[in-house]
């Protein structure tokens, strides 16, 4: 009989995690889900269990040791990239999951982020040097860095899951899309735009979780992952395909904002590992 695999998500109550957690599920995994006081909760489902802890606190490693592998979504105020404390908490990250593998422990993969690379034209891969310039992207980079090191020649397979541009679930997110759609539902007719010519890869969160979960119930592919389309879309033609899906009555007003210098022209990812792994999941 095969063992089904028991999984530790953090972060899972999150705008990724819940999509992660239900990934999972899918696959036949058991979850054992963290989350912090106060933050609303999927409707319960067979095959998790829901723990409120801070990850952070002395002694919390010890409390959710007893999984085969862990995925690490928690990380505070991601949508503001100069926030500071994503590099006040960037040892409390370390020292979370050097006890997690120290305790036996033997899969860590963790949620990265195309802002570690910074200002880059055409594709990313696992090999593209990381120039970041955010407090964001400087903190994810150098997790990223630390843990490479912390877990090379160890048993522990390690999986760094770069993610770029997400949207969907619109009424718990943060991006554009999110704003559009909450613009649209009170009643305005008319967003203030850029000129939208930018391109980026653009990914669905529904279709992120869904990626993760294939990430972490291998362990044949490791280090870095680009999880993503690797398709480049301009961002005005992927924000009308989004008024259309939804049908808003919401029109875009193009040049409102001007383009941000710092945003690069293009950028996406090389979706060669993550399909690889798709592949052989179907196969």
């Amino acid at each position: 009989m095969t063992t089904r695999k028991r999984i530790l998500v953090t972060g899972a109550a999150g705008y990724i995690g819940v999509h992660v957690v239900r990934a999972l599920l899918a696959r036949g995994a058991d979850v054992l889900a963290t989350h912090l006081p106060g933050q609303a909760l999927p409707e319960p489902a067979a095959g998790v269990t829901w723990l409120e802890i801070d990850i952070f606190a002395p002694g919390a490693a010890a409390q959710v040791s007893d999984v085969d592998a862990c995925v690490h979504l928690a990380w505070r105020a991601g949508f503001v990239h100069n926030d500071p404390v994503h590099v006040l908490n960037l040892s409390d990250h370390f020292r979370f999951l050097d006890e997690l593998a120290a305790a036996g422990v033997g899969q860590i993969a963790v949620l990265g982020s195309m802002h570690e690379i910074g200002y880059h034209e055409g594709p990313i891969d696992e090999t593209t040097a990381a120039r970041p310039s955010s407090l964001y992207g400087v903190a994810k980079n150098a997790l990223r860095q630390a843990l490479e090191l912390r877990f090379d020649a160890s048993p522990t397979v390690f999986q760094w899951l770069r993610c770029f541009y997400v949207y969907g679930d619109d009424e718990r997110g943060q991006s554009i899309f999110a704003k559009i759609a909450r613009a649209a539902r009170e009643g305005a007719t008319t967003f203030p735009f850029t000129t939208g010519a930018n391109r980026y890869d653009f990914l669905e969160v529904d279709e992120l979780g869904d990626q993760i979960a294939a990430v972490v119930v291998q362990t044949t592919v490791t280090g870095v992952i680009n999880c993503c389309s690797g398709t480049p879309v301009s961002l005005a033609d992927q924000v009308e395909s989004f008024i259309a899906e939804r049908g808003f009555s919401i029109a875009l007003e193009y040049g409102a904002f001007p383009d941000r210098p710092y945003d690069s022209p293009g950028v996406w990812g090389d979706a060669t590992r993550i399909r690889q792994i798709m592949a052989a999941e179907r196969s």
